[in-house]
């Protein structure tokens, strides 16, 4: 039998090795809410886990199923994972529903869903990212305000764009595409690798699409960000730390979009580190 303290542990060990950008953050909030975090977290990893496998989409939709009926009976679980979930939203007001979102999400992907125009994507970036905002929000806590919830949901949402623009090459890769077609048509792009394996960027257009797609992305961030002001200091040096570093994979995308063409970008520990600490002085990105 399982522990209770086993269980979060086991969560904390999946986040440590796991999360390379959300670690930064969920490390700068106080004990209960950290190891909290960790169990949302692993539980979202898991849901991410199978849509990003190598079963055959049957047996991914199984799965998932499956996890939404194993969701439903949390009380009888025996899942290291699942246990400290049943825990967490016991003592927290988490919304389960949110994860029942974020399945719908990765259903999406196991079915290679394409986007026909940028509101198709936010449906999606609002699953499989604006819920993990909501998520947050509830082992966050915040002060009383209606929009608390929305802007987290935006905030999940400018990520997702941030992953979407830095990973275009590799979901290209694995048969997968998010740009909306509207953005592919108004741009006159057609994803491709040249030669050398790299994104081909014919006359500069997929350039100029990633640009226009990081300035709408900043939108997101602006509107998501007036989130911070609600919660208490550690919540805060969290939600900047974990966003902080998504805006400068961001601004680096927007100043060199050749970055994405041949290799996935990332930061340095070094750098995510150096954000985590303005992140506790209260200062973003």
């Amino acid at each position: 039998m399982t522990t209770l303290e086993e269980a979060y542990r086991r969560c904390e060990e999946i986040t440590r090795t796991e999360a390379r950008n959300f670690y930064y953050g969920i490390r700068l909030l106080p004990a209960d809410k950290r190891t909290t975090l960790c169990a949302v977290y692993a539980l979202a990893r898991r849901m991410d886990d199978i849509g990003d496998g190598d079963l055959p989409v049957g047996d991914k939709a199984a799965a998932l199923a499956g996890l939404r009926a194993e969701l439903k009976a949390l009380d009888a679980s025996t899942d290291p994972v699942l246990i400290a979930v049943g825990d967490a939203v016991r003592r927290h007001p988490i919304p389960l529903g949110a994860f029942d979102e974020l399945i719908d999400g990765v259903e999406m992907d196991v079915v290679g869903r394409r986007y026909d125009t940028f509101d198709d994507l936010v449906s999606y970036c609002r699953c499989v990212a604006g819920a993990v905002g909501r998520l947050c929000l509830g082992v966050f806590g915040s002060r009383p305000d209606r929009d608390a919830p929305l802007y987290a949901d935006q905030l999940g949402i400018a990520l997702q764009q941030t992953n979407i623009l830095r990973d275009i090459r590799e979901d290209l890769i694995n048969g997968r595409v998010y740009l909306p077609q509207e953005d592919l048509d108004r741009f006159g792009v057609k994803l491709v690798l040249d030669d050398q394996g790299a994104l081909a960027d014919d006359d500069g257009a997929l350039s100029a699409l990633i640009r226009f797609s990081t300035r709408r992305a900043r939108d997101w961030y602006r509107d998501g960000l007036r989130l911070t002001p609600l919660l208490d200091w550690r919540s805060r040096a969290s939600c900047l730390a974990m966003s902080g570093i998504y805006r400068q994979l961001l601004n680096r995308i927007e100043a060199r979009p050749s970055l994405v063409f041949d290799q996935r970008l990332s930061l340095s520990g070094q750098e995510k580190v150096a954000i985590a600490v303005r992140s506790l002085a209260g200062r973003s990105s």
